[in-house]
């Protein structure tokens, strides 16, 4: 089960770490092409988001690889869910049908990768 679960930490954690770099380093009217969903917010929102992103895919991965405060792991986790079903609920109210499958299927990750490591 360990494996399983870094497995799991490893890819989720560089997912959000790339999206998330991705979404601070880029401007916003790049990011516009494949991500309609900043058209509905500002600069600033976009680059918390990105910045949330990086720091909870570093929290899937940092913690219980050094041992050090190892409950940030399942935590950051349950953050990175929490973010999925925000998503989820604004991709939901624009009616982008397409983008749901992508944030429950990461949400699920994020949620399995929490009661693993609860």
């Amino acid at each position: 089960m360990n494996v399983f679960l870094w497995i799991l930490q490893a890819l989720l954690g560089a997912a959000f770490i790339l999206a998330g770099v991705m979404k601070v380093i880029q401007p916003k009217e790049k990011l516009a092409g494949n991500m309609t969903w900043v058209n509905r917010r500002t600069d600033g929102t976009v680059k918390f988001i990105g910045a949330v992103e990086i720091l909870g895919g570093l929290g899937l991965i940092l913690p219980w690889a050094t041992g050090i405060a190892t409950i940030l792991t399942p935590l950051a986790a349950v953050g990175l869910a929490i973010i999925m079903v925000l998503a989820l609920v604004d991709h939901a109210r624009a009616k982008e049908y397409g983008s749901i499958p992508v944030n429950v299927v990461l949400g699920a990750i994020a949620v399995i990768i929490a009661v693993g490591r609860f």
